[in-house]
């Protein structure tokens, strides 16, 4: 396994490996780039093929973690973990209290939340071992489940993509493909009904296709037919690296925006996007709603004043950050992907 020479590891700052024979605990957690605060990212619990792909996959997520941080403003840096093992059958409390034990050893260098396969239960088991947690329950000092927040912030900032490639200022009567139906996919499908799109949806579950079927009138398709739907929008919601060189030309929709983390398999996708003349909605930039939640509780625990309010104020600045990003790419003949690296690279690479 290569670790030091590894395609994605970009000069990160820190990674640890954490078992615990007691609980079956299997972790990597990394820490990518501190330059503007502590790092701060969810938890993944995954069934991984093997620890290579683990590794691959928390290197990648933490790094898009600064990336995040940085174009929504936050004073923090980033970091992801990874749980190995099978949500569904593997998870317990104490597993969740012994990856609190790992989250603590790092002092705070490292700052946890939810991501797939994790949820606000499992936070509120990790604040039993550590205090460098956010995302646990209100009625625990938390700002509760992130997942509608980040979901907002997607409906939110589809509008000035579409406005931007369609030139058109509403939603209304377009055509949406949602590819992965957990809680952020559910609620953005919630957002996209109550505004008058049609939706196509899959999902590995058939229980959230079903749901989502019955409650929003949406149409079920096979999970890997999803790439073959003629829609306005592509939104990816499952995980990442699903964009590469056939799914690409498979597309028939005019915009790729969704919630998943690191949908472009490598970084030449998204020129590829650009090169069939689709519009990317980079992942990050638009998926950072429930990185805004969480920083603000994790503010609030510093001492700062917690406010739903002003949660959804900085929210709503999704929209504006990504008109300026395809500005920039317009203006520089780049690819929004690229584009948006550039303006976040500005911001914490200052202080390297």
């Amino acid at each position: 396994m290569q670790f030091f020479n590894h395609l994605e590891f970009d000069n990160h700052e820190h990674v640890s490996f954490f078992t615990c024979s007691q609980t079956g605990l299997k972790a990597i957690i990394a820490i990518h780039n501190t330059n503007l605060g502590p790092a701060l990212g969810g938890c993944r619990m995954w069934d991984y093929k093997d620890d290579e792909q683990a590794l691959h996959d928390v290197l990648r997520l933490s790094k898009g973690m600064t990336y995040k941080a940085a174009l929504a403003d936050i004073p923090m840096g980033g970091g992801k973990s990874v749980i190995i093992g099978d949500p569904k059958r593997e998870k317990t409390p104490k597993m969740m209290e012994s990856m609190g034990k790992a989250v603590q050893k790092l002092a705070g260098n490292y700052i946890i939340a939810e991501d797939v396969g994790t949820c606000v239960e499992d936070m509120n088991e990790l604040s039993k071992a550590t205090n460098y947690v956010t995302g646990v329950y209100q009625n625990n000092k938390g700002s509760g489940d992130p997942s509608p927040t980040t979901a907002y912030g997607v409906f939110l900032g589809l509008k000035p993509t579409v406005k931007h490639r369609l030139k058109k200022e509403s939603l209304q009567g377009l055509t949406v493909s949602v590819q992965g139906l957990g809680h952020v996919g559910y609620y953005l499908c919630k957002y996209l009904h109550e505004e008058g799109v049609k939706l196509y949806v899959c999902d590995i579950d058939d229980e959230r296709v079903d749901a989502v079927v019955h409650e929003f009138g949406a149409v079920a398709l096979p999970f890997y037919e999803i790439y073959d739907v003629k829609a306005d929008i592509f939104a990816p919601c499952a995980l990442g690296g699903i964009l590469n060189d056939e799914t690409i030309k498979r597309l028939k929709v005019s915009i790729v925006a969704g919630a998943a983390n690191n949908p472009l398999e490598a970084p030449h996708h998204g020129t590829m996007l650009s090169n069939h003349d689709i519009l990317y909605a980079p992942d990050y930039v638009i998926n950072s709603g429930g990185l805004i939640r969480v920083y603000h509780e994790y503010a609030a625990n510093q001492g700062a004043l917690f406010s739903e309010k002003n949660i959804l104020d900085h929210v709503k600045k999704i929209p504006l950050k990504l008109e300026t990003i395809f500005a920039y790419a317009d203006q520089h003949g780049i690819s929004t992907a690229t584009a948006a690296d550039a303006l976040a690279e500005k911001i914490f690479k200052k202080r390297e």
